[in-house]
């Protein structure tokens, strides 16, 4: 997907994808990556969500990286913390004691300006990039961070929609990720009510490293 085609979602407010509060997927299943309390968690492709706040508040410290500088402004704001700022490679840095937000394209950030990781995040990432980029995508992950991850999708008959976001079948997640990691279903929700009117699941996962 272009980058100009996110930057205008959100330069014209196009953000049904934002939740008005941290995801319930993740409220019910972020203890099955069994982190310890100071964990830092990266969040792919984060936008402006809550889940951040929330994480923060249950003593986490973040790693984020958005495409949209408007993003990452509405994040500071909702945040209401001091950050520094400064240019690393391609990307803008923000940076406080506790949380690294990165803007820019997550193709430019690499295993070095990242840091250490103790889990992923990954509830918009995946499913906002079409099929393609999602396997360039799901390797340039794994090497920056070989860690735990919770992954948010959705399944729906991609020819009655044409998102984003995308439909991620359990065959496709199980492609781009079972030679490396064991994979449970934990929950999951059906949409069909109020999902473009058609029938759909929202799931979340867990991805544990194989030993």
């Amino acid at each position: 997907m272009e980058h100009e085609f996110w930057h205008q979602r959100w330069q014209e407010n196009r953000i049904g994808f934002h939740l008005p509060q941290p995801n319930p997927l993740l409220l019910n299943n972020l203890q099955f990556l069994e982190l310890s309390k100071d964990a830092r968690i990266f969040i792919p492709l984060s936008g402006k969500s809550l889940d951040i706040g929330w994480l923060l508040a249950q003593g986490f410290r973040i790693a984020a990286i958005e495409l949209s500088q408007k993003a990452i402004d509405a994040l500071i704001d909702e945040l209401q913390l001091e950050f520094t700022q400064h240019q690393v490679g391609e990307l803008v840095h923000y940076q406080h004691e506790r949380i690294d937000l990165f803007v820019g394209d997550i193709f430019h950030l690499s295993k070095n300006i990242l840091g250490h990781i103790d889990a992923i995040y990954d509830r918009a990432a995946l499913v906002a990039l079409p099929e393609k980029t999602r396997i360039q995508y799901t390797a340039h992950l794994t090497e920056l961070a070989y860690v735990p991850q919770l992954i948010i999708s959705y399944e729906y008959d991609q020819n009655s929609y044409e998102g984003p976001p995308f439909s991620v079948t359990e065959a496709e997640i199980r492609q781009h990720y079972q030679d490396a990691y064991q994979i449970k279903l934990l929950e999951q929700v059906d949409l069909s009510d109020s999902f473009k009117g058609q029938n759909s699941m929202e799931k979340a996962w867990c991805l544990k490293p194989r030993e």
